[in-house]
């Protein structure tokens, strides 16, 4: 098996190399990762102590942040070592303050993984949800260097829990130490034998709730807003948005607001959606000069600002689960206490499952529940409150996993 996994990899690299001259994304991977070890050497010296936090992509990241960012307090004369795999990390997250190099992380090979940790030497590695990388894992074993795994989900179709999965399932054993979200992760850690695990919960409840500490004023929301109801979709695909634009164009009042925040901000995508849209329209690239309260829609083709506009909903709808693509964040508005409207796709999500079984958020299938659902909120004051109180309280519950894991780590 070992053998087959790194013939695997060694296709991989080279599959990768012929994508890229079709896929930009997977082209920044490749160019990045052609680039991981000149940085190192340029940043990590061989008597520098470091510590080495790995997140597959973004989600990863928001999940580990608020433990990378106190252990940079911690130790901070070590040199932080942030890695990614996924360019969607990488390239929106490449210049994190925390850490002292950012990098792709190099393919799992063997040889990769020697030359990689030769190099870092972490005295504490970090990795975040079910991010395992069997080689780089058992390296870290036989040097005996700490690993943690924070914040981890497991299902049990995964390859960890099946009799082919043995060398995935051996990598697992490399960690000193796995922080699950729920306990029945740790029951599918315990069937193989691994017990040196807690269940600490989600660290993205307290990422979350810090975000309430800061500021989150934007003056030309305020402006767009004014006094009206506001409907924030966040993070849309066009299978969202579809259902969304037919709402704002038939059923709508003008009473109420909309901020549409596209997944994808591709200027075809943002002109097609702005089409499509029949009543007053402004984009946020195009907003100086114009007096933004005239308007009913903003769509906001930028990235960065969604964590603050949820800040000024009223109502929110949080795309991803109508189609494939899988939910976005919804923790990341009902932390400011509003009621959430998502897809029908959310069954690999335990959290939206908690929202909605807590009365706040509601799940719909198609254009006619959508537009059950929006009304019954814009309409009717005392269920949007409740179902937004739900939602904060929701998050409040379920903070205190940061302190569980650096607690663990600092004795």
């Amino acid at each position: 098996m070992n053998l087959l996994y790194s013939f695997g990899i060694y296709l991989a690299s080279f599959a990768l190399k012929i994508i890229a001259n079709f896929n930009t994304k997977i082209k920044l991977g490749v160019q990045g990762r052609a680039e991981t070890f000149t940085k190192l050497k340029s940043n990590i010296k061989p008597n520098d102590k470091t510590l080495w936090f790995h997140c597959a992509s973004l989600g990863e990241y928001e999940q580990g942040l608020p433990v990378f960012t106190e252990l940079r307090k911690d130790y901070p004369n070590h040199k932080i070592v942030l890695s990614f795999f996924s360019p969607s990390g990488f390239e929106i997250r490449k210049n994190a303050p925390f850490a002292d190099v950012v990098i792709y992380l190099p393919l799992d090979s063997k040889a990769q993984a020697k030359r990689f940790l030769d190099i870092v030497n972490p005295e504490l590695t970090i990795f975040v949800k079910y991010e395992i990388w069997p080689n780089i894992l058992n390296e870290l074993k036989k040097r005996r260097l700490k690993a943690v795994l924070i914040s981890a989900s497991f299902r049990e179709n995964q390859s960890f829990f099946k009799w082919y999965g043995k060398h995935t399932k051996n990598a697992l054993f490399a960690f000193n130490h796995i922080f699950t979200q729920n306990e029945a992760s740790k029951k599918l850690l315990e069937k193989i034998g691994y017990t040196n695990a807690t269940v600490s919960g989600d660290t993205r409840f307290d990422r979350v709730f810090n975000q309430l500490a800061q500021d989150n004023t934007l003056n030309f929301i305020s402006e767009f807003k004014g006094d009206s109801l506001c409907v924030v979709i966040g993070s849309s695909w066009p299978d969202d948005e579809k259902l969304i634009v037919s709402y704002i164009n038939t059923e709508a009042n003008k009473d109420t607001k909309f901020i549409i925040a596209p997944h994808n901000i591709k200027a075809t995508q943002i002109e097609g959606l702005k089409n499509s849209i029949s009543k007053d329209c402004v984009l946020f690239t195009k907003k100086e000069g114009k007096t933004l309260n005239n308007y009913q829609v903003l769509i906001l083709d930028t990235i960065g600002l969604l964590t603050k506009v949820y800040n000024y909903a009223d109502i929110a709808y949080v795309g991803g689960a109508m189609g494939a693509t899988g939910l976005h964040n919804t923790l990341e508005a009902a932390v400011f206490g509003v009621p959430i409207i998502i897809g029908k796709n959310h069954e690999k999500f335990p959290e939206a499952q908690n929202m909605i079984d807590n009365n706040g958020m509601i799940s719909i299938s198609n254009k006619s529940e959508l537009r059950k659902t929006l009304n019954l909120f814009v309409n009717d004051e005392e269920i949007r409150n409740q179902f937004g109180l739900n939602n904060f309280n929701f998050i409040k519950k379920n903070k205190g996993s940061v302190i569980q894991i650096l607690n663990f780590l600092r004795i």
